[in-house]
C-alpha cells in the first residue's frame, strides 16, 4: 500500500481534497492507515479485526469447505435483495414525503462478481430519488484498489440521479478522488443540502468512525440548523449516541453485514461492532433518532452468507404514518 498511497498521493485529485477537507485531515488519514495497515488487534472501536486476519478467512473457508457447505454459502452472497423500509418523521417537510433514498452498503465490490452482477441488474429495475453508499467499497483494507474503482465504475454505471457516499474502514481516503469522477459526491465529516419545492433536508456524511476514527459529527452539526430535517450518513452505526445528542433525525449505516454467517433464525455469532445488538441490523430507535443498519449487499473476509441474505435497501420517506 506504501507504494500505491504515494503515487496516487501525487495526483490532483488528492491536492484538491486536502484544499476542501484542510492539510490535517487527509494526511491524518493516511498516516493513520499506513500505521495501522492491516492490524488485526488493537486501533479503533473494537479489538480484534478479523477483517485483517488471513488465518481468519482460511480457516472459514476450511471448515465450510469441510462440512460442503462453501457453495451454498457463495450462492447465498449472490442473491442479493431488493429490502423496502418506510420511514415516518413529522419532522419531514411536506415536499419530500414519500421521497425513496436507495441505500448500498459493503459493497466490497472486488470479492464476488456474481453478487456486483446481481446488483447491477436489481439497480436498472428499481425507482428513488437519490442514492446512498455507505461505505467500505473494497474487499482488503489494504493494498491496490484500482479493481475496487473499476467494479465501482460499472456499479455507477447503473446509478441514476445524484448518489452521495462516505468511506468504510476498508476504504483508503486515496479512494475518494476517483469516486467522485464517476460522480459521486463524497461527504468526509461535510454536509450538502437537497431541495425540492421549495422545501429542504440536510444530508451529512462522516469519515469512518470505526477503525480510522477520522470522524467529527460535532462539526457536521454545527453547520446545520436545529429545525430543519437531517440524515446522517455513516459507515458504522457505532456511532448512534453522538448523532442522537446532535439532534439528527435519520441515520443509515452499515458495516455489520447483519452478522453475515448467522445461525438459522437470522441470528448473528457476532456483529465485530460495539453496539447493542437490537441496532446491528434493520430499523431502530434510539430517542428521537431514527436509525437503520443494512446487512450489506457484499461479503467480508469470505465471499459467503448463511441465514443473512444480502440486500439493496429502498428508504421511504414519510411525514404521518401510512394508511
Amino acid at each position: 500500500m506504501h507504494q500505491t498511497l504515494a503515487t496516487v498521493a501525487n495526483l490532483d485529485g488528492l491536492a484538491i481534497l486536502e484544499r476542501r477537507l484542510g492539510t490535517q485531515h487527509v494526511r491524518q488519514r493516511l498516516a493513520l492507515e499506513k500505521d495501522h495497515e492491516a492490524q488485526i488487534f488493537g486501533q479503533g472501536l473494537n479489538f480484534f479485526h478479523i477483517e485483517n486476519s488471513t488465518l481468519s478467512r482460511t480457516i472459514i473457508r476450511t471448515l465450510l469447505r469441510a462440512a460442503g457447505l462453501y457453495a451454498r454459502g457463495l450462492r447465498n452472497a449472490a442473491d442479493v435483495a431488493i429490502r423496502r423500509n418506510h420511514i415516518v418523521s413529522p419532522h419531514l417537510p411536506k415536499a419530500f414525503e414519500g421521497f425513496t433514498l436507495i441505500q448500498l452498503s459493503d459493497l466490497h465490490v472486488d470479492m464476488s462478481e456474481a453478487a456486483m452482477a446481481r446488483v447491477i441488474d436489481l439497480l436498472r429495475e428499481v425507482r428513488y430519488d437519490l442514492c446512498v453508499l455507505t461505505g467500505d467499497y473494497r474487499g482488503e483494507t489494504h493494498g491496490p484498489f484500482d479493481a475496487t474503482l473499476a467494479g465501482m465504475a460499472r456499479v455507477c454505471a447503473a446509478l441514476r440521479g445524484p448518489i452521495y457516499g462516505v468511506l468504510g474502514n476498508h476504504d483508503t481516503i486515496c479512494l475518494v478522488p476517483g469516486l467522485e469522477a464517476m460522480g459521486i459526491t463524497m461527504l468526509i465529516n461535510e454536509s450538502d443540502i437537497i431541495e425540492r419545492d421549495g422545501q429542504r433536508l440536510h444530508l451529512c456524511g462522516i469519515d469512518d468512525a470505526h477503525f480510522y476514527q477520522t470522524d467529527n459529527i460535532e462539526e457536521v452539526a454545527a453547520a446545520m440548523p436545529s429545525d430543519e430535517f437531517s440524515i446522517l450518513i455513516s459507515h458504522t452505526p457505532e456511532v448512534y449516541r453522538q448523532a442522537a445528542h446532535s439532534k439528527f433525525d435519520l441515520m443509515l449505516s452499515g458495516h455489520t453485514h447483519g452478522g453475515q454467517i448467522c445461525l438459522p433464525g437470522r441470528i448473528p455469532i457476532t456483529f465485530d461492532s460495539v453496539l447493542p445488538r437490537h441496532m446491528g441490523v434493520g430499523p431502530w430507535r434510539y430517542h428521537d433518532l431514527i436509525g437503520y443498519t443494512s446487512v450489506g449487499a457484499g461479503s467480508s473476509v469470505v465471499p459467503v452468507r448463511f441465514n443473512c441474505p444480502p440486500e439493496i435497501t429502498l428508504h421511504h420517506l414519510h411525514a404521518s404514518s401510512r394508511q
